[in-house]
């Protein structure tokens, strides 16, 4: 009975005092991989438990930045050099930090955004003496390393804006000394640039070897479909360039043949990369992005990471609208990758997926119609076009067509058809009434469309007419006017190809020619687009603007 008594008396002893220690806690947190306690006295701290506190707290002047509405993002600090496990070392791009708020989004002169003179040099003699606004906010973002997803409207300068950053550190432009082939080392290709369309890839020859010269044109390789491979490959091995210019199944069929060795590229391109995602480009892509600036040494552990895929190569994405898809794409491309548009550089993560574009279905809200969040919009555009539509049957379309040439004096006219088997009896009928046209789609050889555009270019062909094939990349500053005898099947496709006109800050016009049915698509496009498309006639050899 004592003993009984004794512990009983111990036992309430021990709960007061266990009671006592535990009051001074507010809350107990359950039970995870470890306990926190949070405690009332303060006289609990990190310290004292001897970790070390790393939270950054908001200073007062960030505050008042918000407060002020100055913007404090921050990019991605640089990363730190990590060596490749293997038989050669392979090191992660070091990633500059940029200051967006400090960006020369309103640069003047090319020497502003940091590049070398030579190339400074060579732009002023080719023309070019101000950057274009996607231009000012690109060159420097990819001089600093940093993987980007370039957006801005067709016309605006955007190959510029990636070439002019890879010339500056790639070639006899750059101002450093040419790696060549001293002591008996072999230049690699250090930038890879694909391109949907033969007619884009060769466009982009042609800007870089422009800047390049004569005598060193052969520092670019065209690898495009439709023209002789064994001929490419013979360049390649011959000329050894250091940049290759090609379409996705090119590219890929002389990679696997071992004749294209990329693994130490330090560039790689993806131009209208909506287009590249299609999935007839899949299986090309998939190697092009598993080949180009992987390093051969880097097998295995950590150095076979996708971090460290990535990081071995800069890459740079690039088209007029950025659907869902895209950012969705760049994030699992690129590194930490910045959206770059006309005066704005933001993190990609930054940017609302709020989900894919709606471009067949119901207008968009306006939360969700930023082109930003994938919805092409009025900044997909031109600024300087005018929008009409005229009404008339199908049959009477073209005739339309060369009323419409004929009321706006356009001298350099693209018409878009849906079919490629209407195009030559357009042709027919537009000869047949003394206007001078030709047609332009993927069954001509190449030497046929390269013919056809050499001739529109130089005004003996009045009027082009061709298929979605040259709604994407195709540059013909020329282009006073732009005509839809086939309605675009989404407004991504109005967007492109209504910038084929008005290029560079040029003035331009669009007129959408369809059948009374086809009125309310035109008003669908109208909304998406957040632009406004007038109703017209062409009456006595005038444009007149008519009521809804």
């Amino acid at each position: 009975m004592p003993v009984l008594v004794l512990t009983r008396a111990l036992l309430l002893v021990g709960d007061s005092l266990s009671l006592r220690n535990v009051s001074q806690f507010t809350r107990i947190a359950p039970f995870r991989d470890k306990v926190r306690f949070l405690s009332d006295s303060a006289s609990l701290t990190l310290a004292s438990l001897g970790l070390k506190n790393e939270v950054k707290t908001v200073s007062a002047n960030e505050t008042n930045k918000l407060q002020q509405g100055v913007s404090t993002i921050e990019v991605p600090k640089s990363r730190v050099k990590k060596k490749v496990s293997g038989n050669k070392t392979g090191l992660i791009k070091e990633r500059n930090p940029i200051d967006i708020k400090t960006a020369p989004f309103a640069a003047e002169s090319f020497s502003e955004l940091g590049l070398p003179p030579l190339l400074v040099e060579r732009l002023e003699k080719e023309g070019f003496t101000v950057p274009t606004d996607v231009q000012a906010a690109a060159v420097p973002t990819v001089l600093k390393n940093h993987d980007v997803v370039i957006q801005s409207y067709t016309g605006s300068g955007k190959t510029l804006a990636y070439v002019l950053p890879i010339l500056s550190q790639v070639g006899p432009l750059s101002g450093e000394i040419s790696n060549g082939s001293e002591a008996g080392n072999k230049v690699g290709i250090e930038a890879v640039i694909v391109a949907p369309s033969r007619e884009l890839g060769m466009q982009i020859v042609r800007e870089v070897e422009k800047l390049l010269g004569p005598a060193d044109k052969k520092l670019v390789q065209q690898l495009v479909g439709g023209a002789n491979r064994s001929r490419q490959e013979e360049a390649l091995r011959k000329n050894k360039p250091s940049i290759v210019v090609g379409t996705p199944g090119r590219i890929a069929e002389i990679s696997a043949a071992g004749k294209l060795p990329t693994h130490g590229c330090r560039y790689l391109v993806l131009d209208e990369v909506d287009q590249l995602l299609a999935v007839n480009f899949r299986e090309d892509m998939q190697r092009i992005l598993d080949h180009v600036g992987r390093r051969p040494g880097a097998r295995g552990g950590e150095s076979n990471s996708p971090l460290v895929k990535r990081s071995a190569r800069q890459t740079i994405m690039v088209s007029a609208t950025v659907p869902f898809s895209v950012i969705r794409a760049a994030r699992s491309w690129g590194c930490d990758p910045l959206l770059v548009q006309a005066n704005k550089v933001v993190p990609l993560e930054s940017v609302s997926p709020s989900g894919p574009v709606n471009i067949s279905g119901t207008p968009p809200t306006a939360s969700s119609s930023s082109n930003v969040q994938g919805m092409p919009s009025v900044q997909s555009l031109p600024p300087n076009l005018q929008h009409y539509y005229t009404i008339t049957r199908i049959q009477h379309k073209v005739d339309m067509l060369r009323r419409c040439v004929h009321a706006l004096d356009a001298k350099c006219v693209i018409a878009f058809m849906n079919h490629t088997k209407q195009l030559k009896d357009a042709v027919f009928k537009l000869e047949a009434r003394g206007m001078k046209a030709a047609e332009l789609h993927g069954d001509l050889s190449k030497l046929v469309r390269s013919t056809i555009l050499k001739k529109f270019r130089n005004g003996e062909v009045r009027v082009l007419l061709t298929n979605e094939l040259s709604a994407r990349g195709l540059d013909l500053p020329e282009c006073d006017l732009v005509v839809n005898l086939g309605l675009p099947t989404d407004s991504v496709h109005y967007a492109h190809r209504a910038g084929r006109t008005g290029r560079l800050g040029r003035k331009g016009t669009v007129v959408t020619i369809c059948e009374e049915p086809e009125v309310f698509v035109v008003k669908k496009l109208q909304k998406q687009l957040s632009l406004s498309i007038q109703a017209c006639e062409f009456s006595d050899g005038n444009l007149v603007i008519t009521e809804d």
